[in-house]
């Protein structure tokens, strides 16, 4: 992503909101991103100050803050889309469809056995109070 002038760190969330519409809190955000919240404060400042992003008051909840991307975050999400496909092409070219797909398909019975093997982890593991 060096080439939309973006780390990891900073790219992710940038796709999220955009696949989200915005206006999401930085809670939701940064269960989508897969990381705490004080982590995505320090991205989001960046963002921010690179005029990526903005934070508004939410309507509903005045305390609450929503994310939105600006004008100039979408664009750069145009060149995020464009780099990643570009990348795709480049790692998957040697593959044919049948090949992607059953890929794909083996990639979502991981995802989908993780998640069932992490709420199971959640049910035994007891909370502390």
């Amino acid at each position: 992503m060096s080439a939309a002038g973006l780390t990891d760190a900073t790219w992710v969330p940038l796709v999220h909101l955009n696949e989200t519409g915005g206006g999401i809190t930085q809670k939701e955000l940064a269960g989508l991103v897969g990381v705490d919240g004080s982590s995505l404060v320090r991205v989001l400042d960046i963002l921010e100050r690179e005029g990526l992003i903005e934070r508004r008051r939410d309507e509903s909840d005045g305390r609450a803050r929503l994310i939105h991307l600006t004008s100039q975050g979408e664009r750069r999400v145009c060149l995020i889309r464009k780099e990643l496909a570009r990348a795709e092409e480049a790692v998957l070219c040697d593959l044919s469809d049948e090949e992607i797909a059953r890929m794909l398909d083996c990639l979502d019975k991981i995802d989908h056995r993780m998640t069932a093997l992490a709420a199971e982890d959640k049910a035994v593991i007891p909370h502390e109070d």
